[in-house]
């Protein structure tokens, strides 16, 4: 074997399709496009999402879900996470301004502390919301809640 002799399989490699070269090229007339419509038409480009006159996809779709404009987001602040700040810290109060120096928070956010995980420290706590169970956790240690 040499590389002058190389070639492909037989069978494998196709000539193209001549579209439009006349009736005897049996694909001449109207270029394997049909009659007539829009897609047998220069210059058309069908929508996106059109389905051929079938309601698409998108409209068939039963549409769910609702948020309010008026909803405000919060961030969610865990009782563990803020035990493990007092220790890291080693402090005894947790305002918003040290939640957003630790990178738990940015300063748009709005920060609800939630019950979730053990508290053993006696905390003062600021943020804008707190759950109940968390505000009876952290005044069952003797801590105080303050909302901003």
């Amino acid at each position: 074997m040499k590389l002058h002799t190389l070639q492909p399989a037989k069978g494998s490699v196709k000539s193209r399709k001549r579209i439009g070269r006349g009736t005897g090229s049996g694909r001449g007339g109207t270029s394997t496009r049909g009659h007539k419509g829009a897609q047998s038409r220069s210059g058309y480009s069908r929508k996106l999402g059109f389905e051929g006159g079938q309601m698409p996809l998108q409209r068939r779709v039963p549409k769910f879900g609702f948020k309010s404009l008026n909803r405000i987001e919060c961030k969610p602040i865990n009782l563990d996470v803020l035990q493990s700040i007092a220790e890291k810290l080693n402090t005894d109060t947790i305002t918003f301004e040290t939640l957003v120096e630790n990178g738990l928070v940015s300063k748009k956010d709005v920060v609800k502390v939630l019950g979730r995980g053990e508290l053993t420290a006696k905390l003062n706590v600021s943020a804008h919301y707190f759950s109940a169970s968390a505000t009876e956790t952290i005044e069952k240690l003797g801590g105080t809640v303050n909302k901003i």
